[in-house]
């Protein structure tokens, strides 16, 4: 399905209009945070990450704590998220990298975001939209996947090809929006069962709908 310009203004403005209060929903006060935020959210929701990340920061509260932590008690505190080991592995290893190559500093370019163990396109670019408001593309996660095939924006399956499509479609100057209201869309309306099509404000321009 082909959009044209007045189209895709359409879903961008509907989507707005529905979630007006749309934003990140991991909890998260510095930017290293939010890099251990995401990390912990693969494959877990935020609302699990949000529960987990207190005690997780409060006793850990910088990339040098991280970095020198016991990785047996940093696996205990985010046994919750879900591949613990592995997680644990990638922040402790990600803190290490931010301290030794960045003093400590949450570098906020993507190039050098992507050199960080466990994080990838996806992460970087929420780190780059949530702490430096910077929107150079957009996170493409289950629910943006999801909407993305469903409405008929991409036929693709990767991630990074998602990515691409839709950063061909959307002008720059919402990407910001679109990052957001596309998850928020997903997680309340176009859910991955029982999607509430008859909720919905953009059916009419959907590809399920036609």
């Amino acid at each position: 399905m082909n959009f044209n310009k007045e189209q895709i203004n359409e879903i961008i403005n509907k989507l707005k209009e529905t979630y007006p209060d749309a934003k990140c929903s991991l909890d998260f006060s510095t930017p290293f945070e939010l890099v251990v935020a995401v990390m912990l959210s693969a494959q877990c929701t935020d609302e699990r990450v949000n529960k987990t990340t207190p005690a997780l920061f409060q006793k850990y509260k910088t990339p040098q704590d991280f970095a020198n932590c016991n990785i047996t008690e940093l696996e205990e505190l985010i046994h919750p998220c879900g591949f613990y080991k592995n997680k644990a592995k990638n922040i402790k290893a990600c803190a290490q990298k931010v301290v030794n190559n960045f003093s400590g500093i949450v570098p906020q370019t993507m190039e050098e975001l992507l050199t960080l163990p466990g994080v990838g396109r996806k992460s970087a670019n929420v780190v780059l939209l949530e702490v430096f408001n910077i929107a150079e593309g957009i996170a493409v996660d289950t629910h943006v996947k999801r909407l993305s095939g469903r409405i008929g924006l991409s036929k693709e399956n990767t991630p990074e090809k998602i990515e691409k499509d839709l950063v061909k479609i959307f002008p720059k100057e919402n990407l910001k929006d679109i990052n957001h209201v596309f998850i928020w869309h997903g997680r309340n309306i176009c859910s991955a069962r029982n999607p509430k099509c008859e909720q919905c404000p953009i059916n009419n321009l959907c590809k399920m709908n036609k």
